[in-house]
């Protein structure tokens, strides 16, 4: 079925990423992360030349492997990394409606 020419070709509305704020807080960690940043290092110095995909791999089967006791500091910094988010983001919020209010 051939194309009719003179019909008009609909393009895509593309829809822009949204900017992110420079000033809004970081989100929070969660126990895996704070437990990768840690390991990380020895990961790579137990294997050297290890590709980037490959030490997230081994992070995430060493990470399935450790007990609950032994998850419970990296779920202690979770918490606590996700108080500091929330209050964070409270303070950005509500200078954000003062901002809004003065305009």
């Amino acid at each position: 079925m051939p194309k009719d020419a003179s019909a008009p070709r609909r393009t895509r509305k593309t829809t822009g990423k949204k900017k992110k704020d420079p000033n809004a807080p970081k989100r929070a960690l969660s126990a895996y992360m704070f437990f990768a940043n840690d390991n990380r290092d020895a990961i790579r110095a137990d294997n050297p030349g290890i590709a980037f995909g490959q030490v997230g791999k081994a992070l995430g089967e060493k990470w399935k492997t450790l007990t609950d006791a032994e998850k419970v500091p990296y779920e202690e910094k979770a918490t606590a990394d996700k108080k500091r988010y929330e209050d964070e983001k409270a303070a950005y919020k509500a200078n954000a409606a003062e901002f809004d209010e003065e305009e």
